[in-house]
């Protein structure tokens, strides 16, 4: 029977073990410290349920486990610059905003990263284009894909200094490389010159090789309509289209339904 199981079957009440200040030295020796937290618990656990030692083990390393991985996941999905909030779990399907089921729940299940396909979130301001990105890129940190999002006019202002300060290679060469790339809001702004061009690299240089997640509340001539050069913009969004799902989000504000509401504590009080 697994510890789990034994801990779901047993009745006795568990009674607190205090842990020798000896073991506790060992324990964050070896960096398992964080263990400690529960390890009494554990510990009367093992003993009602007559755990064998390999099965105490067993339950003790797979806390561990369990933990070090949400903290790498927390890690990484900061690094990404993902929205800690917004994941898959905290979305409201009570809202009236309406997309594609089948094909969100295609895309959650994150096969077309292993195939190095594209996703357009298409829709009006306001309907939680942001938000499904965002989840999308939380899953795939959970994964352990690499995944980074940016703000289209902070991605393109960013890679306009590293002109100037000739990092510019080495910061395209890292966008090349990540294996989902989230855009949010292209097109809101026009783009320049050698933001179109900043655009088409990125889209060449991933085409079938990495993927793109794109949000805009504009469709794809409008976008094109958008950029300085319409050679190299359509060229960008030829190849992008031509490997991408395309989910449509429309209805009632997301965003609005976020609002604090009278007597709501906030969650940094």
């Amino acid at each position: 029977m697994s510890p789990n199981r034994r801990a779901a079957a047993g009745s006795a009440p568990m009674q607190r073990v205090e842990v020798s200040a000896e073991l506790k030295a060992l324990m964050r020796r070896l960096k398992l410290g964080q263990l400690l937290d529960t390890l009494p618990e554990r510990l009367a656990l093992a003993r009602t349920q007559h755990l064998p030692h390999h099965e105490f083990l067993e339950m003790l390393f797979a806390d561990e486990v369990t933990r070090r991985d949400h903290h790498s996941a927390d890690r990484r999905a900061r690094e990404a610059n993902l929205d800690p909030t917004m994941v898959l779990d905290a979305w409201d399907d009570s809202t009236t905003v309406a997309f594609d089921r089948a094909l969100w729940a295609e895309l959650c299940s994150l096969r077309f990263l292993d195939q190095a396909l594209n996703l357009m979130i298409l829709g009006p301001v306001g309907v939680g284009k942001t938000f499904l990105a965002n989840a999308l890129g939380h899953a795939a940190v959970r994964r352990r894909y690499s995944v980074h999002l940016e703000r289209a006019d902070k991605l393109f202002k960013r890679l306009r200094a590293a002109r100037l300060d000739n990092s510019h290679e080495e910061q395209m060469r890292k966008l090349h490389r990540v294996q989902l790339l989230i855009i949010d809001d292209l097109a809101l702004h026009p783009l320049g010159v050698d933001q179109t061009n900043d655009f088409y690299e990125l889209i060449v240089e991933r085409h079938r090789e990495c993927s793109t997640i794109i949000t805009s509340n504009r469709e794809g001539p409008e976008i094109l309509s958008m950029m300085a050069d319409q050679l190299l913009g359509q060229s960008a969004l030829d190849r992008l289209q031509s490997a991408a799902f395309e989910l449509v989000v429309e209805g009632e504000s997301y965003r609005q339904r976020q609002r604090p509401q009278p007597g709501q504590q906030r969650h940094d009080e």
